[in-house]
C-alpha cells in the first residue's frame, strides 16, 4: 500500500495523477463506476511547470490569433492529453472481469469550447475512449453536423449503458457511437 498523502500535493502534475489514481481505485473497488474530473477551474490561472510553458492555461486559451500564443497553447494541450494517457494506461493495465477497466468503461475527454479565443461552443474537441464492455465501436473519427449539442453524445452514452431516456440536457438526438 502506498504511503498516504498529507494534503494536496504542491506539484500540480502529481496532484492530477493522484486524482486519476483515485478514480481507478474507486472503479476497481466498485465503489463507483461514474466519476468526473476537471483539471482546473475554467477561470483558473493554473500554470503547469512540467509542460515547459510558463503562461496560465486560461490566458493562453485567449491567444488573440497570435501564432506564438497558439503554439504555446498547443504545447499545454499536448501536456494535458499526455496526462490523460496516464489515466488510460492505468485503466488498461487494471484487470476487471474478463478484460480491463478500459475494456469495460467509457471515458469522455474534451472541452466545452472549440475555440477559447472566441468562446465558441461548436466543433468541440472530444475524445470517447473505452470498450463499454464490447458495446462501443472504436477506431473511428466522427464528425457531427454543425450545431450538434454535446448532450447528444452524452445521451448516446446513456443509451449504450442501458439508460433509456428520451433526452438529456439540450440533446436533439443521438450519435452512432
Amino acid at each position: 500500500v502506498p504511503a498516504a498523502p498529507t494534503g494536496v500535493p504542491s506539484d500540480v502534475e502529481e496532484h492530477i495523477k493522484l486524482m486519476y489514481d483515485l478514480q481507478v481505485l474507486a472503479w476497481q473497488a466498485d465503489i463507483t463506476r461514474v466519476s468526473t474530473f476537471q483539471v482546473a477551474k475554467e477561470l483558473s490561472n493554473a500554470v503547469y511547470p512540467k509542460s515547459t510553458v510558463r503562461d496560465a492555461f486560461h490566458i493562453l486559451s485567449h491567444h488573440s490569433n497570435i501564432q506564438e500564443n497558439i503554439d504555446r497553447f498547443t504545447v499545454l494541450n499536448r501536456y494535458h492529453v499526455n496526462l490523460f494517457a496516464y489515466f488510460l494506461n492505468k485503466l488498461k493495465s487494471t484487470p476487471d472481469g474478463d478484460g480491463t477497466l478500459l475494456d469495460h468503461s467509457m471515458v469522455v475527454y474534451g472541452s466545452g469550447l472549440g475555440d477559447g479565443n472566441q468562446h465558441n461552443h461548436s466543433d468541440l474537441p472530444v475524445l470517447l475512449v473505452g470498450g463499454a464492455s464490447g458495446k462501443l465501436k472504436g477506431g473511428r473519427h466522427i464528425r457531427s453536423p454543425k450545431e450538434t449539442p454535446m448532450a447528444n453524445l452524452l445521451l448516446s452514452m446513456l443509451h449504450t449503458i442501458g439508460v433509456q431516456v428520451d433526452t438529456f440536457g439540450d440533446s436533439k438526438g443521438t450519435i452512432d457511437i
